[in-house]
């Protein structure tokens, strides 16, 4: 019996317990179309009892020693490394990884789990001055029940991201993953903190569709709600958990920029720009989504970047050796093509790929954009690459900050030219020589304008801020005379 083995899982979900669901959904390969088994959905009645349970087992868990609370991550993270070849396997087949997407994605989720095996031993708060005769403390306590909402692009470490520091810090969790990776994205999460020791009722795995996400914030158990995905869907989580005066952590879409600076290593540029446009299909929030590039540069840059397309295989990554594998779904396939048919019926021209291949889409490069064609406005996620030019770091500014997103930007050439336009752009990361798509369990992640709510993931000053909640707490050493 393997770790994943579908007889722990198959038409169950983890609530307390694996239980048995009457409602059922396929787990799919989106390459072949092929049943991987299926996966029991969770209802809205069930996450209000998960959330009661969820708040119950929190106390208890909070109050367990942090020397403990450190070890089931510190197991947490062991297992991912001894189980590390099944979960690739699966992100592979569920999810459409390539292989070395897939071993990254791992890698980070081991990374997550020894990074927040710290955080209960992280200071919890701070002694404050006083007018009075008295201590006066700031202190940092769990919020209680976290609602963690995943996307379907980095299923496991887009939740487990939320999901251990809040567990580390003394939180319940309830998980919904996304249903097109209910596997990798939540069975694979669920199995590891169950198997690393940590106690029944803390974290529930809830399936489903958005009824179940519905419920999900809706929970009154639940006081802090970290969603990661598209705008539009976030957008409407915030103002219901405004209405609900709840905390949302929201990491959304994003139209990343990468600026190619005059007397740039054009081979090199064109490299970190492929890898940037192109790593798992372009299905990342921070991939990049606009190419600038010096109008010394540009036509070097371009058949650069057209040839490096060009040699980038489309397949099924769970049996051949490829760049690119399948888009999650016909219905993504079918909006990105749909907007690189909408940009050249505008005026632009492909200089590689705009075509669908299989499951999946050609790695695309397009030339002859103005900045309101769709493919450069929109955030597409599919490996598409718009090209234009600019003249100065003036205008390279202005384009850059010309959009709805700000989560990450990359700026590629001279050090100091590219200090002096970071300090002109709007973004939630800036990356100096480097593509867009970069994540480290320690760094704080997120973005600005329609990007989200901030960096409110990685490194302990963002996940305390994230999931605690301050409280004030005077002591005396006697009761204080009052006039009445």
């Amino acid at each position: 019996m393997t770790f994943l083995d579908s007889a722990v899982w198959g038409g169950k979900f983890c609530s307390d317990g694996w239980r048995h669901s009457p409602a059922r959904q396929p787990v799919t390969e989106p390459a072949t179309g092929d049943r991987l088994g299926t996966v029991g959905v969770a209802t809205a009645e069930d996450v209000d009892r998960a959330a009661a349970r969820a708040a119950e087992a929190q106390r208890a868990w909070a109050a367990t020693s942090p020397q403990r609370r450190a070890a089931v991550l510190r197991r947490a993270g062991e297992l991912f490394t001894e189980h590390a070849a099944e979960i690739e396997d699966w992100l592979v087949r569920e999810a459409g990884s390539v292989r070395s997407k897939a071993g990254f994605e791992t890698g980070l989720a081991i990374g997550e789990c020894f990074e927040c095996a710290a955080l209960p031993a992280h200071p919890q708060g701070e002694v404050l001055t006083s007018e009075d005769a008295r201590w006066s403390l700031a202190r940092r306590r769990p919020a209680g029940v976290v609602g963690v909402i995943a996307p379907f692009n980095f299923p496991l470490v887009l939740g487990l991201r939320s999901v251990a520091p809040a567990l580390a810090l003394g939180n319940a969790v309830l998980l919904k993953p996304d249903p097109r990776t209910a596997v990798s994205g939540g069975v694979v999460v669920a199995r590891i903190f169950e198997e690393a020791g940590l106690p029944a009722g803390v974290l529930h795995l809830l399936p489903g569709d958005g009824a179940v996400g519905r419920a999900v914030v809706e929970a009154p158990e639940v006081r802090v709600v970290s969603f990661t995905g598209s705008t539009p869907v976030g957008r409407a989580i915030g103002e219901r958990a405004g209405r609900l005066l709840k905390r949302a952590h929201l990491e959304l879409g994003g139209n990343n920029a990468l600026v190619v600076l005059p007397g740039a290593d054009v081979a090199r540029a064109a490299s970190a720009g492929a890898f940037g446009s192109y790593l798992h299909q372009g299905q990342i929030c921070m991939t990049t989504g606009r190419h600038l590039v010096h109008e010394s540069l540009v036509d070097e840059y371009t058949a650069a970047l057209a040839a490096k397309a060009d040699s980038l295989r489309v397949g099924d990554p769970a049996r051949e050796d490829v760049a690119l594998g399948p888009l999650i779904d016909r219905g993504q396939l079918e909006r990105v093509h749909g907007i690189v048919t909408d940009s050249v019926a505008a005026g632009a021209k492909i200089a590689a790929g705009g075509e669908i291949d299989g499951a999946g889409y050609r790695a695309t490069v397009l030339t002859g954009l103005t900045t309101d064609m769709p493919a450069w406005r929109e955030e597409i996620f599919g490996p598409v690459a718009p090209v234009v030019s600019f003249s100065t770091a003036e205008e390279a500014a202005r384009i850059v900050n010309d959009s709805e997103y700000g989560l990450s930007v990359g700026i590629l050439g001279d050090v100091g030219t590219a200090m002096r336009l970071a300090d002109r752009i709007d973004s939630g990361k800036v990356h100096i020589n480097e593509q867009t798509v970069s994540d480290e369990p320690n760094a704080p992640f997120g973005g600005v304008k329609a990007s989200g709510t901030g960096s409110r993931f990685g490194g302990p000053a963002a996940n305390v801020e994230a999931f605690t909640e301050t409280q004030w707490l005077t002591v005396r050493p006697d009761i204080a005379d009052y006039p009445f």
